[in-house]
């Protein structure tokens, strides 16, 4: 397993490879990550002496409401028949360290903590057993929500889609498989969320033949797979830390704007 990174160093952007503790720039095979790669030089002062950027900068976030057994209970929803689907914008993108924003009056903003998959080529009605020859591999997402104004509204657009909402982050972990992995939601240090993807509704390989059967996904697109139980309010001053067992951690401050 590879962590791919998107950093800057001396006004660069570029893709780096972590292999074995070692930070090395990524040699792309077609000047994009998605077409391949092999490790080069390595980076001068590893991660440590990088800006860590979000790992792609996705034309279209697919969400899933209301994946995970634990957090239907947690809200007293039953059990949706098909996974429940809206967008966030790329504009909220924000990378890892980049403060979250409260905009103003609109009452409660919750963290909820989600593994994401990023798509690596061009899916159209990819079969279920087909799903991951199309994943690139996995990252951590952030799934910002102003919680007043979704509970008054019937459509998840406008309470999603503020600026700073998707941190992700900080890494794309290769190798993605369906084995069960750990998903938790920090703040200032203290566990909010804390389950596993064997919680999921919707398992990740039905989630990509659903969702391309109806839209083609592109390569750097993501599927944000759904969250937990814990979600819970965030307050200027806080910091918000997603982890994924086998990607890392997710680190966002919390300010009014």
């Amino acid at each position: 397993m590879d962590r791919i990174y998107r950093v800057m160093q001396d006004g660069e952007t570029f893709y780096a490879v972590e292999q074995g503790g070692d930070l090395r720039r990524a040699v792309l095979r077609d000047g994009e990550i998605f077409g391949g790669y092999s490790p080069g030089a390595a980076v001068r002062g590893g991660l440590g002496a990088v800006k860590v950027l979000s790992p792609v900068r996705p034309r279209k976030i697919v969400c899933v409401g209301l994946n995970y057994k634990d957090h239907a209970a947690e809200v007293g929803k039953k059990l949706p028949p098909e996974p429940l689907l809206f967008f966030k914008p790329s504009t909220a993108v924000i990378d890892p360290g980049d403060p979250i924003t409260l905009p103003p009056a609109v009452g409660r903003v919750d963290h909820e903590a989600e593994l994401a998959v990023v798509i690596s080529r061009r899916a159209h009605r990819v079969p279920g057993a087909k799903a991951l020859d199309y994943i690139l591999g996995a990252t951590c997402l952030n799934d910002v929500t102003a919680r007043d104004m979704q509970n008054k509204e019937t459509q998840y657009t406008r309470c999603k889609s503020f600026d700073t909402f998707a941190p992700i982050g900080p890494c794309i972990a290769t190798g993605f498989d369906l084995t069960p992995r750990a998903v938790e939601g920090w703040v200032n240090g203290g566990r909010r969320q804390a389950s596993t993807t064997a919680q999921l509704i919707f398992p990740i390989d039905h989630l990509v033949e659903y969702i391309t059967f109806v839209m083609t996904l592109e390569p750097g697109d993501v599927i944000s797979t759904g969250t937990p139980s814990g979600v819970g309010p965030l307050r200027a001053g806080d910091v918000v830390t997603v982890k994924v067992e086998g990607v890392g951690e997710l680190a966002n401050p919390v300010r009014d704007e």
